[in-house]
């Protein structure tokens, strides 16, 4: 018998910089852990901690109340010619391509949507796959990034395509490629216009121009449980 889950009706979405917020660092790392350890994934590069070091590491971090628990989470990565963005790390030596396609857009400004997860208590909700990719799209023009790459799992991948990104189908096979295990697989992702929103779907674009519009805001958001929820939006980096 499935365990029943108490309605959450506010949820805080803080995004800053990893630098900015070691203890906030540290709640992202431990939610993200537990749900990779469920599932028997441990080998994964956007789990790697070392990202909370790293000056151009920004996170949005999901509670039910301020300085919370986090309940979900995902970061964004800006390239910057040293450190190498998680994709790389992941699929470099099965096709290194992906090394000239990162470096061919650094000077305009590109990183990389990563390290999305949610917990059991917020699951099938639409919070992970749905809202904090809409943040992530909104908030890649306040980091300057004209373009950002993403490897996505198949449950987030229809949602990522909604958002705008597109399958790079010139590297591995056709765009996926079998990781983080053998019986795994992810896709590479590229959104090439993060301004114009070019293939965003038309019902997205107004979603993620309000975010990107307004930094601080509540919106009311009802769930894939016909709930409501108040969600709390604060995007000030």
């Amino acid at each position: 018998m499935e365990e029943h889950k108490p309605h959450i009706d506010n949820l805080y979405f803080k995004a800053f910089r990893a630098v900015d917020d070691r203890s906030a660092c540290m709640k992202f790392i431990e939610g993200h852990t537990h749900v990779l350890e469920i599932f028997g994934i441990t080998q994964i590069t956007s789990a790697k901690i070392d990202w909370v070091l790293n000056p151009n590491v920004y996170v949005i971090l999901v509670s039910a109340e301020e300085n919370g628990k986090a309940l979900a989470g995902c970061r964004i990565h800006v390239a910057d010619g040293r450190t190498p963005l998680p994709i790389e790390s992941a699929v470099g030596e099965m096709d290194n391509r992906i090394y000239t396609m990162v470096e061919e857009r650094i000077a305009n400004g590109t990183g990389e949507f990563c390290g999305l997860w949610n917990s059991w208590e917020i699951a099938g909700l639409g919070i992970g796959s749905v809202f904090l990719g809409r943040i992530s799209i909104a908030i890649s023009t306040l980091l300057n990034l004209s373009t950002m790459f993403g490897l996505c799992a198949p449950a987030t991948y229809r949602n990522s395509i909604r958002g705008g990104f597109r399958v790079i189908s010139e590297i591995g096979i056709n765009g996926k490629f079998y990781y983080p295990k053998e019986n795994l697989t992810a896709t590479a992702l590229l959104i090439d216009d993060t301004v114009g929103l070019g293939v965003t779907h038309p019902d997205e674009i107004p979603n993620i121009m309000q975010l990107r519009e307004k930094k601080q805001q509540v919106i009311e958001f009802t769930g894939t449980n016909n709930l409501p929820i108040k969600l709390h939006i604060d995007l000030q980096l």
